[in-house]
């Protein structure tokens, strides 16, 4: 029977990153999962925190190649409803930076860990499913495809909203469902982007360009799913000229490469994310729909705690309530961003007069208070430093 300190099951973006990290903090890992497809079309926006992330991990170089930065963030109300919030604009040299994040495909962040885990030495990788996983106080067993089990002291399920490793954990979780889709796709675009990224309001939910390497951007459109069943089933040149329209024809010609493909929204949040010797992260832990830039940038803040507990001694035994730990850390985290999107995202479906009207002031107030829009940008950027930085930009305005 073989053994490691620490098992991860799953072998997405997020526990890829984790196995990475935790590898390369010395302690032995392995990772159990089927062998990876590489046949996702989205891309991700990676906030400036991510990316610092990736870079001491020391595969952000290889990755930026297929990279565009979002300098410039631009929200425009795109409804045709009585009260309409203005235009807000986010520029990230106003909080001292190059960009905001970048945006990637995940096609191009996976095989790049790809090659960074198979060069790591503390690494194991099973590429096969996992059957069972059992956890006691003292260990975790793993059983596989073939009748092999392994061992760890620690397992960390990112093995998605369906988690095998969650279950085993007994750990509940809520789940509730929109009525919406995001259609995702690449277009190209005869005016450049400017490294720009626009978000639409519409009464169907957001609708975001995001900018790639050259003339080219990646779409998200939250629409209803009959929406997303007409939109994909479109002719290419059909549909170029409907997201064309949509985006009022700033970006030039639009011109949509390859397929739309449409995903159903929802959300989920566990009731822990982690105990004793578990900790969840990624899909398994939490999730919701792609607004905001927050799903993968709190997964890897997932990656970012797990790997400060479990390698702050790596000579040292794995502590029995290391999941108890990560659960108190993250819980704040994940529980203001699950929130704060689920809200943002029911605020553009409702016609109620209030709503509108909160939205709007909103919308004003950011624009007029420049402290206020800043602290906000840091937010998004890197969670837990906007408030100091609000207060002490607010000092002195009013110095002034």
């Amino acid at each position: 029977m073989q053994h490691y300190e620490i098992a991860i099951v799953g072998g997405g973006l997020a526990g890829q990153v984790a196995a990475l990290a935790l590898g390369r903090a010395g302690r032995k890992v392995c990772l159990v999962a089927a062998a990876p497809k590489h046949d996702d079309g989205r891309t991700t926006a990676l906030m400036d925190q991510s990316v610092r992330y990736l870079e001491r991990l020391g595969v952000w170089e290889k990755i930026a190649t297929a990279a565009a930065a979002l300098s410039v963030m631009q929200i425009l109300d795109g409804t045709n409803r009585l009260l309409r919030a203005p235009p807000a604009q986010f520029r990230a040299s106003d909080i001292g930076l190059h960009a905001f994040g970048y945006n990637i495909p995940n096609k191009a962040l996976a095989e790049v860990l790809d090659g960074a885990l198979a060069a790591e030495p503390n690494l194991t990788r099973i590429e096969t499913n996992v059957e069972t996983v059992a956890i006691t106080a003292d260990k975790v067993t793993i059983a596989i495809d073939g009748g092999e089990v392994i061992e760890a002291d620690f397992v960390i399920g990112a093995d998605g909203r369906k988690s095998i490793t969650r279950e085993a954990a007994g750990i509940d979780v809520r789940k509730w469902s929109y009525r919406q889709s995001a259609v995702v796709l690449n277009f190209a675009h005869t005016l450049p982007h400017g490294y720009v990224s626009t978000e639409f309001h519409t009464e169907s939910g957001p609708f975001t360009q995001v900018p790639l390497p050259g003339s080219r951007s990646s779409l998200v459109w939250v629409v209803r799913p009959e929406e997303a069943a007409h939109l994909t089933n479109l002719p290419t040149e059909e549909l170029s000229t409907i997201v064309e329209a949509r985006m009022q024809s700033i970006l030039g010609k639009v011109t949509v490469e390859g397929k739309a493909q449409a995903w159903p929204l929802s959300s989920m949040m566990a009731e822990r994310f982690g105990a004793g010797r578990v900790a969840l992260i990624g899909e398994a832990a939490h999730a919701f729909p792609p607004i905001g830039a927050q799903g993968l940038n709190l997964s890897l803040r997932d990656s970012m705690t797990l790997a400060d507990l479990l390698s702050a001694q790596h000579d040292q035994p794995i502590p029995a309530d290391a999941g108890d730990r990560y659960h108190r850390r993250r819980r704040p985290d994940v529980m203001s961003r699950t929130v704060s999107v689920d809200l943002l995202n029911r605020s553009l479906l409702t016609d109620l007069i209030p709503v509108q009207m909160v939205r709007a002031a909103g919308m004003h107030v950011l624009n007029a208070v420049s402290p206020l829009r800043n602290a906000l940008m840091q937010e998004g950027v890197e969670p837990g430093r906007s408030l100091k930085n609000f207060v002490r930009e607010l000092g002195k305005q009013i110095r002034r």
